[in-house]
């Protein structure tokens, strides 16, 4: 595998690779110098045409601690604003000589142009396009549930069995749709909750099961994982449920939901959350919380990524 795009084109084999990879790169980040020379010579390009803080962050700390150049490109300001299309962009960066791209474009399949064009050779990671996919994102999800289901252990491990419950807005959540392929990979049970004007059309057809009843869900599944994702009111151009007070009551994670939460299970929230519409502070800073954790193994698999593609590991992911 040359690019990481979806999801989706990962084997269980593949996965559970960059998975294992992630866990030598978080060793690192435990050490007093949390550098390593592997990508040293390397060019890496963040390319963002779309808005992003933790993300692109994270990508520049992964390319650096593998002592990779780093350049980010940022739309607001560029020849982007003024016109200038993917391609050019893409030849642009091609004559700079970058080995790798990671592209955030609001365009679903943006990344795919890319990586199949002739127009630059460069490994591209997918960093989220449009409502599409956010492979990192459920990659470090799944790495997070991994090291918290199998702590001490989890190096080789799948998420065999594990259960897992999806809340929120389905519609417009790349995240969403990342983690279903990954984790329906690995072996664990996925359950969509949603308000049915946040579940996007099809998802029958997906391996998924859908609820809209979040209160009946968590009694009926007692789910391992409690995902909880942000409603994205920015790409939101309808009223999709009736207002926040109601939303939060239906649908949200507040701190009754949480108290009858299983002791064993895990909150998750991909970031940036909205505290008291889809979760509680309570339940944002419970011990149960994978919040932060998250964000940090999300610099050791994108490390992962980043090695896998530039180091010459490619053929690791074939």
């Amino acid at each position: 595998m040359r690019h990481l795009l979806s999801t989706r084109d990962l084997t269980r084999d593949q996965a559970i690779h960059i998975l294992d990879v992630a866990e030598d790169m978080a060793d690192v980040q435990t050490r007093e110098v949390k550098k390593l020379p592997t990508l040293r010579g390397k060019t890496v390009v963040n390319l963002f045409f779309e808005d992003s803080t933790r993300t692109r962050i994270s990508f520049e700390a992964a390319a650096k601690r593998l002592s990779a150049d780093v350049i980010t490109f940022s739309a607001k300001g560029s020849s982007v604003s003024k016109g200038e299309s993917l391609k050019d962009t893409a030849q642009t960066l091609a004559a700079m000589g970058a080995d790798g791209v990671v592209i955030r474009h609001h365009a679903s399949g943006a990344p795919q142009v890319l990586a199949q064009s002739d127009w630059i050779d460069a490994g591209v990671v997918n960093a989220g396009d449009g409502t599409h996919e956010h492979p990192t994102q459920a990659l470090l999800d799944a790495f997070t549930m991994r090291r918290r289901l199998h702590p001490g252990s989890s190096r080789g491990k799948d998420l065999d069995g594990v259960r897992v419950v999806i809340v929120g807005d389905i519609l417009h959540s790349r995240v969403a749709r990342s983690n279903l392929w990954l984790l329906r990979t690995l072996g664990a049970e996925v359950t969509f909750v949603a308000p049915a004007t946040l579940v996007p059309f099809g998802v029958g057809s997906w391996p998924a099961a859908v609820s809209f009843d979040l209160d009946e869900t968590l009694r009926s599944i007692r789910p391992d994982v409690l995902m909880m994702l942000r409603i994205q009111s920015e790409r939101m151009n309808a009223a999709y449920f009736p207002n926040a007070r109601e939303y939060a009551r239906q649908w949200g994670l507040d701190d009754e939901r949480l108290t009858a939460l299983g002791p064993d299970s895990i909150v998750m929230h991909p970031g940036p959350m909205n505290r008291g519409l889809e979760i509680s502070a309570a339940a944002a800073d419970s011990a149960q919380s994978t919040v932060l954790e998250q964000v940090a193994n999300g610099v050791s698999i994108r490390m992962a990524v980043l090695y896998l593609l530039l180091s010459g590991e490619r053929e690791a992911l074939a």
